[in-house]
């Protein structure tokens, strides 16, 4: 479990395309306290740590990534050179600063709007019909992995647009401050959502 709360950034250093793509990811994290096997989010996606590394102060990990995975997140996700929004597994006892995030990804969005308001960013983001209804204004969202509350919804033929209030420390420590029209973003709903998409699917059946 995550809380939707960044950490650090890290940058996908090099890919290895066998079978599943292995992807090694520079980050700022002390390695030395982080278990083989652990969960680490990147950009809201829940990765096992195969292999890791120190290098003075900035510390690596490998992760291996699925097709499954690559055709269920953002596209150009898994590039080199990629900027992702890391989080370590919550702990007992952490402060739950956000909301429960699982780094499972339900849909990919796309960024229709980034334009200052104010002394913030006003974000708008178009989400795909079948992830739509379980999204609700003053509810939570996971967009690559930050934790944030939807401010309005929009519902259209397509989907629905949502509407997101970015304050500058968020644009400062995560990658929602280099977004853009056009960028296909990781979606998470909340998790009552999931199970309340669970119910409805099983009712349509």
């Amino acid at each position: 479990m995550f809380t939707g709360i960044i950490t650090d950034i890290g940058t996908i250093e090099s890919t290895e395309r066998s079978g599943d793509t292995r992807a090694v990811i520079r980050c700022g994290y002390d390695m030395g306290g982080v278990a083989m096997g652990a969960s680490i989010a990147c950009s809201g996606v829940c990765l096992t740590v195969v292999d890791k590394g120190q290098d003075g102060d900035r510390g690596w990990f490998a992760a291996d990534i699925s097709g499954e995975t690559i055709a269920c997140t953002a596209p150009g996700q898994w590039e080199t050179g990629r900027r992702l929004n890391l989080e370590r597994a919550l702990k007992v006892g952490d402060e739950l600063g956000g909301h429960i995030v699982t780094g499972h990804v339900d849909g990919v969005g796309i960024v229709t709007r980034w334009d200052a308001e104010g002394g913030s960013h006003r974000l708008e983001i178009t989400v795909p019909p079948a992830i739509a209804p379980f999204v609700a204004a003053k509810g939570s969202v996971t967009i690559d992995g930050v934790s944030l509350t939807v401010n309005s919804v929009t519902d259209n033929a397509g989907g629905c647009n949502i509407g997101l209030n970015i304050i500058p420390h968020t644009s400062a420590v995560t990658t929602l401050g280099s977004f853009a029209p056009g960028r296909s973003v990781n979606l998470e709903i909340d998790i009552l959502a999931r199970y309340l998409k669970r119910m409805e699917d099983v009712r349509r059946l």
